[in-house]
């Protein structure tokens, strides 16, 4: 039997191939035999999507605090120190001013990884600065999303980033400037229901898990029988609710072809 190095394979969730590391990162972290997309960091996306030295991070130093004192299995405070060590982050989401192709643009990129994106205070409120200086200075908006939903540590705080992040874009919408929304697997619950379905044009990833409660909960409230992957990019493309699946290893490109388009 021969030994393998931990750390050097990965197993393919789609297929079960084994694909080592260093091919599956010089494939954006795509199995190459089934097109599974794996799941990505912010840094990562950031990485293959802006203009090599071009991005700026804006409220880098932005971190959550306990404002409701969360009583819980843990405590709220740990969680967050758990996750920061876990991820190297401060928060589940990255924004920042950068070029795509040469075109400016505020991005925003969510990290799964972070207590599952979940949108907390801190959350809604760089996306939302990162939506209102780029108003001010007429660019484009770029937001990845990938999330479970709303925080739940932070209660109605939480909630309340839905409009917050919205009434952002009403206004970037009103300027008569781009929004492109990217969604990712996956992009569920209060995010979706806010800034994540809102783009000008809407792009997935394939097979991204999207909507607004999961299969289970929507199944016992209805007591119907849901269509197979129905919450699928693909199914929701069918229907019309989204406008475009595009490849990981296209995204940088496409994005680009689109803001050509809408200057």
């Amino acid at each position: 039997m021969v030994d393998i190095p931990e750390g050097m394979w990965t197993r393919c969730k789609g297929c079960s191939e084994m694909i080592t590391n260093k091919e599956l990162e010089s494939l954006f972290k795509v199995c190459p035999k089934c097109q599974h997309h794996f799941v990505a960091t912010a840094k990562e996306r950031i990485g293959w999507l802006a203009d090599e030295g071009s991005f700026a991070e804006t409220d880098a130093d932005m971190t959550s605090t306990d404002a409701l004192k969360f009583k819980g299995v843990a405590a709220y405070t740990e969680k967050l120190c758990a996750y920061q060590k876990e991820t190297g982050l401060p928060e589940a989401v990255i924004t920042g001013f950068t070029a795509i192709q040469e075109h400016k643009v505020g991005l925003a990129v969510m990290d799964f990884g972070f207590l599952a994106a979940s949108m907390g205070s801190v959350v809604g409120e760089k996306i939302t600065r990162l939506i209102e200086k780029s108003t001010k200075k007429k660019l484009p908006v770029i937001i990845v999303s990938a999330s479970g939903g709303a925080r739940m540590y932070e209660g109605m705080l939480s909630l309340m980033q839905m409009a917050k992040t919205s009434a952002a874009l009403a206004r970037h919408a009103q300027a008569r400037l781009p929004y492109l929304s990217v969604l990712t697997n996956p992009t569920m619950a209060g995010v979706m229901a806010s800034f994540a379905s809102l783009g000008d044009v809407i792009l997935a990833e394939p097979q991204s898990m999207i909507g607004f409660a999961g299969g289970r909960v929507i199944r016992e409230t209805t007591r119907e029988e849901l269509p197979k992957g129905f919450q699928t990019a693909e199914f929701l493309l069918e229907r019309g609710l989204i406008d475009m699946i595009v490849h990981r290893k296209s995204m940088k490109a496409t994005l680009a072809q689109l803001l050509e388009f809408m200057k």
